[in-house]
């Protein structure tokens, strides 16, 4: 038997990954978390049902591009069992019209060395997202005696797990800012809820969002279950409708991070970094004004690149300054055309969810400062 599963960041050379699928993805009904998601003045108001049949083949052709140039550069890649989610998912405890997706397996699952979790997501249609991944997670257990297959405590999400009428439709743009910067989002604390994408792995320190999809109570629970990490919570105030952390903070290599120039981190936040001597440069601004047709995600998707090692790094086709970024930044930048997948779930990054990457678990923080966001 061999070892299959070891992954401890988002930069060491990539060897194995899941890519996920865009069949039968539906636009759920909304919801207490999803509606506070979408922008009041988003076409994907009051949208709901199957995606179309054209916009999914479309989507899936992106995801075999990837898999595609991800094979061709010698990474093993699997695949999802897609599931059928145009039906009602039920639990003694909510019911919603239909499922999602199983296109962005970084939202749910969260490697940890020979470790991989099934988070605790605050959408009740993605409640049963995990099933997609099941029997790939069934193989590595049957295939790899260290490999550990875990889930994080189900959140029940009822109505006590959100802040109702939260957004009210007249509600400014300042006046939602203003309430990211005070840390006031639509889950509330009564169990613990997180995205695996809000969780950004550097070693021994986990750096999680406190954002719309995950808690400080998950952070707690994220302290007490991996001991020997130090868990920080990070927030940007630029971001109005903050979720998820891999299109506003990137690292991309030890020692450099990305960050989204309309969603700084705040200084207080940035003092770990610099006593560390990591380098925190602007991302490259999106070559396009707006998102793909029926997109939850913001034109940001532009710096959601996957890097395959500390100098390669695949970047959607059509965002030039991002690619020209990343040749001045010492990284070769891979090209592949991935845009007709952004509405299924987000961009490279958000369609992979790591399997093996070679390296250990390394401690990039061994200066340690004063940090207000220690949890």
């Amino acid at each position: 038997m061999t070892k299959i599963v070891n992954s401890w960041n988002d930069f060491d050379p990539l060897k194995h990954v899941i890519v996920g699928k865009a069949d039968f993805t539906v636009i759920p009904d909304e919801e207490p978390a999803t509606s506070e998601k979408v922008p009041v003045d988003s076409e994907m108001r009051g949208m709901w049902g199957p995606r179309p049949t054209e916009t999914v083949e479309k989507a899936n052709e992106a995801l075999d591009r990837l898999a595609k140039e991800l094979e061709n550069r010698g990474v093993k890649v699997d695949r999802p069992t897609p599931i059928q989610w145009n039906q009602a998912m039920m639990t003694p405890d909510f019911r919603v019209p239909s499922g999602q997706t199983q296109m962005p397996p970084r939202d749910i699952l969260l490697t940890m060395g020979n470790e991989i979790m099934a988070s605790a997501n605050s959408f009740r249609c993605r409640y049963f997202e995990y099933l997609a991944y099941w029997p790939l997670m069934n193989q590595y257990f049957e295939e790899d005696p260290e490999f550990k297959w875990s889930q994080a405590p189900r959140p029940r999400l009822t109505d006590k797990s959100y802040k109702h009428n939260y957004y009210d439709e007249q509600i400014t743009l300042e006046e939602r800012l203003e309430r990211t910067a005070n840390l006031d989002f639509v889950t509330t604390e009564a169990e613990p809820m997180w995205d695996a994408a809000d969780v950004l792995r550097l070693g021994k320190d986990l750096f999680i969002q406190h954002g719309l999809t995950t808690n400080r109570k998950a952070m707690e629970w994220f302290k007490r279950y991996y001991p020997e990490h130090r868990i920080h919570a990070v927030n940007f105030p630029g971001d109005p409708y903050p979720i998820h952390i891999d299109a506003t903070f990137v690292p991309l290599r030890p020692g450099l991070i990305i960050n989204n120039p309309e969603r700084r981190l705040p200084e207080e936040q940035r003092k770990i970094f610099e006593a560390n001597d990591w380098q925190i440069v602007d991302a490259a601004p999106p070559a396009h004004k707006e998102p793909p047709p029926l997109c939850y995600s913001s034109v940001w998707l532009s710096m959601n690149c996957l890097v395959l090692d500390h100098k390669n790094v695949i970047v959607e086709a059509s965002e030039v300054h991002q690619l020209e970024q990343m040749e001045k930044l010492g990284m070769n930048p891979i090209p592949v055309d991935f845009r007709d997948a952004y509405a299924f779930g987000g961009g490279l990054h958000c369609a992979t969810a790591d399997v093996y990457r070679e390296g250990d678990c390394e401690d990039y923080f061994s200066t340690q400062v004063e940090d207000p966001t220690l949890v």
